[in-house]
């Protein structure tokens, strides 16, 4: 028997299998690009078709959780990873936890496009500054899948680096709602709505951290939770 050759089919065959994870953490990841998007828009244009919509495709988000996390634990059982490749099995079971979440966030905001509607009120100037937090959260999942498909150390540390401007954005929007709830009491309820959908905002960058720290720690072997961020970079980067 050619042991050589097995081997090499059986690491040929690891190697493929690795390589449609990875894909397959990507087609999940676009699929919740395109709910936020949706989200968003519905929320803004009070869409309630369109809100109806990203509801009801939420399945979909978490049928490939379930499907990856599976293929994850077979990898796990029949190939005993070690090293880089425990790494990866690891970050893409952390990632997809992540994304399935940032999943439920633009659910969420789904929904509160339909209450805004319920409420006969409509997404104003006056909510000009989520508009603002919705752009930078996007592009922190975007960017994120970036440096995820390309192992970026660097790409995943800057949008480490970019919640910290979404929460302050969040935190400023948060207090200008605030004051237009005291201004005018009729308004409580509509604002309100305005206020769990910027939350879900904020909680969209906090995921897309998460998943940056895993592009860390699965190209570096660094777990950088925790740690100060300046510190990260003079030690990964230096």
């Amino acid at each position: 028997m050619d042991t050589s050759n097995t081997t090499h089919h059986i690491s040929h065959m690891f190697n493929k299998e690795m390589e449609n994870l990875r894909n397959q953490v990507l087609k999940m990841g676009g699929l919740v690009e395109q709910q936020i998007e949706g989200a968003v828009n519905a929320l803004i244009n009070t869409d309630v078709k369109l809100a109806e919509k990203i509801i009801r495709r939420d399945h979909k988000v978490n049928a490939l959780e379930v499907r990856i996390d599976e293929a994850c634990t077979q990898i796990l059982a029949r190939r005993q990873p070690a090293a880089s490749d425990l790494r990866m099995v690891v970050a893409v079971i952390k990632t997809i936890t992540d994304l399935e979440r940032i999943g439920d966030e633009a659910e969420k905001i789904a929904k509160m496009a339909i209450k805004l509607s319920e409420n006969d009120a409509e997404f104003n100037s006056r909510y000009a500054g989520m508009q603002h937090l919705a752009k930078h959260v996007q592009k922190m999942v975007h960017d994120v899948l970036d440096a995820y498909a390309r192992l970026d150390v660097d790409a995943a540390i800057k949008v480490v680096r970019d919640d910290e401007d979404a929460d302050t954005e969040y935190k400023n929007l948060i207090r200008l709602l605030m004051t237009y709830m005291m201004e005018d009491s009729k308004s409580i309820t509509e604002v309100l709505n305005v206020i769990w959908a910027a939350r879900a905002l904020e909680r969209i960058g906090d995921h897309s951290k998460n998943i940056g720290e895993y592009v860390i720690y699965l190209v570096k072997g660094k777990d950088i939770r925790h740690l100060d961020l300046d510190e990260v970079e003079k030690d990964i980067l230096s």
